[in-house]
């Protein structure tokens, strides 16, 4: 195993827990709501320390089966996604990169889609990673992509997983609405990788990226040999107990459930469940999901993200559609463009490469002013995110030390009203989860 260099807590985090023993530490990130399930403190604390586990609620979090010591609780807390998010590293920025207030670094946007027309179909959008990832493994240039797939066991759940081939990879795609540990294995990758001298790209949501950005600054092998960091726009995912509602209006015993896609087969296509007993139901997008953010049930730490765009991504993709939600009557005959934003040199020569070998094809270019208008829940929240943390101060509960993202000056756009409110509704749930 590579050698680690363990950075200082972030200071608000170490103010706040400074009194509690390094396992107190750990289930205060889970009871404060900020565990988002990645599994990286499993990875690095290895499975004899720390392992993921499914709680009560339905949700994945880690479970300490030792007494963790200082230094471990010291390592974890300076990895989670829970406790420390932060931009595009500096050295990634290029002098001649463009920059906005809401979305952030980018060189490139652009709306594209799938050169395959099967992969476009198939994928949730326009298949714009899953075509990268095959088009990576393809060229030679990366020996395996690191991404999810739906888990064998818990189907609502997604697992990790390594993929060698095109053929593999296009059995993962499509997205997954349930707690996912993408980096529960990152530690024994990166093993491999240095036993091997292979390299790979990884794909998983802006949390993962956070991550894996946090453990490069403590574990050098993260950037000699994951060549690419790939994320989709995210939203939040959906609470097991959420999903277990949407069943039982349907009359499905979430236990019975073999297969679950969430979207694909069409942009952004039916939600379909398989049980034991050979039944299968297929959901409308907005059946399972509400017309709009308002109805959506997440978990607290998605609620205050910090980052749903992919800021310290090489190449983010999203959903495309004018108004953040597809049009009822026009869904399915829609087939599917992602907006793209290229942030990296590397990305920008990822996507060059992937379109003159034919596995991306662009559409058009874009602006950030385009993006505000297919993902507006996406700024509406980073303009609401550094008022719930104030509140959630307020509360004495954990809150992520973040940089480089700019909230302070997005929620200056808002109010004084507006951002007290949010401020006000940001203490109150961090309240009840602590009594909770």
């Amino acid at each position: 195993m590579g050698a680690f260099t363990v950075r200082k807590k972030p200071s608000y985090v170490r103010g706040l827990l400074r009194d509690l023993s390094p396992n107190k530490q750990l289930e205060r990130i889970v009871d404060d709501g900020m565990c988002i399930g990645c599994g990286i403190c499993e990875s690095v604390a290895g499975a004899d320390q720390v392992t993921m586990q499914i709680a009560e609620d339905g949700s994945l979090v880690p479970h300490a089966k030792t007494t963790i010591d200082d230094t471990l609780i010291d390592q974890i807390l300076g990895l989670c996604p829970g406790t420390k998010v932060e931009g595009l590293p500096e050295r990634l920025v290029q002098p001649d990169s463009q920059y906005d207030e809401v979305w952030g670094i980018w060189r490139q946007m652009h709306l594209a889609y799938a050169g395959d027309e099967q992969t476009r179909f198939r994928s949730s959008t326009g298949g714009l990673l899953t075509a990268l990832a095959q088009f990576l493994i393809d060229s030679g240039e990366v020996n395996f992509i690191l991404h999810a797939r739906e888990d064998e066991t818990i189907p609502a759940f997604g697992q990790n997983t390594v993929s060698r081939s095109k053929e593999e990879v296009a059995s993962a795609a499509g997205s997954r609405y349930g707690p996912t540990p993408t980096l529960k294995n990152i530690v024994g990758v990166l093993d491999q990788c240095e036993a091997t001298g292979e390299t790979f790209a990884f794909i998983g949501t802006p949390c993962d990226i956070s991550g894996l950005r946090n453990l490069a600054q403590q574990d050098a092998r993260v950037d000699q040999y994951c060549v690419y960091q790939l994320a989709m726009v995210c939203g939040g995912f959906m609470k097991p107990s959420g999903l277990s509602n949407v069943m039982n209006e349907h009359g499905v015993n979430a236990d019975e459930i073999t297969s679950l896609r969430y979207r694909g087969y069409g942009c952004p296509g039916p939600t379909r469940i398989e049980t034991r007993s050979a039944e299968i139901i297929e959901l409308d997008y907005l059946d399972f999901w509400g017309e709009d953010d308002s109805g959506w049930d997440l978990p607290h730490r998605c609620k205050i993200c910090p980052d749903g765009i992919g800021d310290a991504t090489d190449i983010a993709a999203a959903d495309s559609w004018d108004g953040g939600a597809p049009d009822r009557q026009g869904q399915h005959s829609d087939p599917g463009s992602n907006s793209v934003i290229v942030r990296t040199l590397a990305g920008e020569r990822l996507l060059a490469a992937a379109v003159k070998a034919g596995f991306i094809q662009i559409e058009s270019s874009i602006t950030p002013r385009d993006m505000d208008r297919f993902q507006p829940h996406q700024v509406k929240k980073k303009q609401a995110v550094w008022s719930r943390f104030v509140g959630m101060r307020a509360a004495n509960s954990v809150v992520p030390d973040v940089r480089g993202l700019r909230l302070k000056p997005l929620a200056r756009r808002n109010s004084i009203a507006e951002n007290l409110a949010q401020a006000r509704g940001a203490k109150k749930r961090a309240k009840q989860l602590l009594r909770d």
